[in-house]
Parts: C-alpha cells; structure tokens; sequence
C-alpha cells in the first residue's frame, strides 16, 4: 500500500459487501400448503363443473349453503372457526416472511455476489469460543451462548481477581470471535463470577 501523495486525501476502504441471512427452504410447508389448496380448488371446480353440465350439485355444497343460511358470522363456533383459519394464516405468513436457519450464521467470503455462501453453525461456533475461554488462566468453567448480535459467556473463576480474569476473557473472545469469519461479528457480553467453595 502507497502512502497518499502530499495534498492528495487518502483512498476511501470499499464498504464490505452485504451478507444476506441464509433462508429455509421449508418445502414441506409449502408442498402441505400447495396440495390444501389444489384439492380444495378442484372439489370447488369439478361440483362447479357438473352443475354446469346439468348434474345434481354434491350433497355437502348444499348441506354448505343451507348452513351458510342460518348461522350469523356472530355465533361463537363462527367466530371460534374464523379465529383458527386467522391464526393458521398468520402462521403460514410468519413462515414465508422469516428467514429461518437460525442455527446457521453467515461467513465472510471473497466475493459475495458469485455464488459461494458460507455459514459456520452456532453450536460449532460456541465450542470454538469456550475452549478458547477456558485457556484463560483462572478460569474454572464456561458456558458460551452464540447468538446473532451477541455472544453471552457465563464464566466461574476458582482463583484471580474477577476483574481480570474477565479483561483476560474479552481480550481472548475478542480476537477468537474475528478468526470465526463471521459477516456479522457478534459482540462478546462476559459475566464472571467466583465459583463456589467446595468445586475450587
């Protein structure tokens, strides 16, 4: 890297490139969904179709209609079924807008917009991470929980004083949190506390 020439501002770093969130298939949902739909549309269209060709309608579509006639959207089975159908949409739609895979974090990669993704697990990110805590002088046990913008560590210390083992742990799982290649660097909140007498 050359240094700027006198009166020359220094170059600007390219901004790193968004990393989207690995998004669930969820094909079964869908398929289940597709197949709920498909049947309940060609029942409607072949009773449809049929009374067009001057057959007799299917009993139910009458038994449907009859019912329609003298229930009011205001009694309780009504509304008790509107409320299922409701919930089961808000459901569907909670499904199709959410991207899924949470267990799945997304990695640094050299170009981003060719195709290759990387991801690195939770679980496997978190046993990285606690085996670089308990290499931390004092401290006695660790517990580590990755999330997607924080990564909560719970640590018991048998001997040192609390407040540097815990400056020992942020230093440690901060330069352990950057080699994990992580788009989205989570940051470390550590809590350490002095274990207890008899597990010393």
């Amino acid at each position: 890297m050359t240094a700027p020439a006198p009166g020359q501002a220094p170059p600007r770093e390219a901004a790193p490139a968004r990393v989207r969130r690995f998004r669930s298939a969820r094909r079964i949902p869908s398929a289940l969904t597709a197949l709920a739909v498909l049947g309940v549309a060609g029942l409607f269209l072949y009773d449809l179709a049929a009374v067009r060709a001057g057959r007799p309608g299917m009993q139910w579509r009458g038994e449907l209609a009859h019912q329609l006639e003298r229930h009011t959207a205001a009694e309780p089975w009504v509304l008790v079924g509107a409320g299922v159908l409701a919930v089961a949409g808000a459901v569907l739609l909670f499904l199709a807008l959410t991207p899924g895979l949470r267990g799945l974090l997304p990695m640094r990669t050299p170009d981003p917009d060719g195709g290759l993704r990387a991801g690195l697990g939770r679980k496997a990110a978190a046993l990285v991470l606690r085996d670089r805590a308990m290499e931390v002088s004092g401290v006695r046990s660790a517990r580590v929980a990755v999330r997607r913008s924080r990564v909560a560590i719970r640590a018991q210390s048998h001997f040192r004083e609390l407040d540097d083992v815990r400056a020992d742990l942020e230093e440690v799982l901060a330069v352990g949190i950057g080699e994990l290649g992580l788009a989205h660097a989570p940051k470390p909140r550590v809590r350490v506390t002095r274990a207890p007498v008899g597990k010393r």
